[in-house]
């Protein structure tokens, strides 16, 4: 596998039992969003899938410098792509394998890391 392909998910559960919060549905802005890159220790890390935001504080995979941070994720994940052009929100699009693969993403995401909220503003999250 080249390095422009990230893995997909295969086993959903965790190793450890992970306890969640329950999910919720707070406003968060594209701007908002963007800070939530890891780099400062006044935000936490933010990865989100088609519009819902997650949790990733403290997981290296989503350390600064990642793809993934920060952003709407979506369309990069559905196609298991670390190109900084795939990680954009826009996923509808998609061939019906590449939205199973997002929806894989969503159960392993779902499994792992707390629900925090929900993107508005911008192209993907007009309230």
């Amino acid at each position: 596998m080249s390095s422009d392909h990230a893995p997909e998910p295969k086993n959903f559960a965790p190793k450890e039992p992970v306890n969640l919060d329950p999910p919720k549905d707070d406003p968060i802005t594209v701007d908002e969003l963007a800070k939530c890159d890891g780099t400062s220790s006044s935000h936490p890390t933010y990865v989100a899938i088609k519009s819902r935001i997650y949790d990733v504080t403290g997981n290296k995979m989503y350390a600064p410098g990642g793809a993934y941070h920060s952003k709407d994720a979506s369309r990069a994940l559905a196609k298991s792509s670390l190109l900084p052009e795939d990680v954009r929100a826009e996923w509808e699009d998609l061939e019906e394998k590449e939205k199973g693969v997002l929806g894989d993403w969503e159960t392993f995401f779902g499994k792992r890391y707390n629900i925090v909220g929900r993107v508005v503003g911008g192209e993907r999250g007009k309230m």
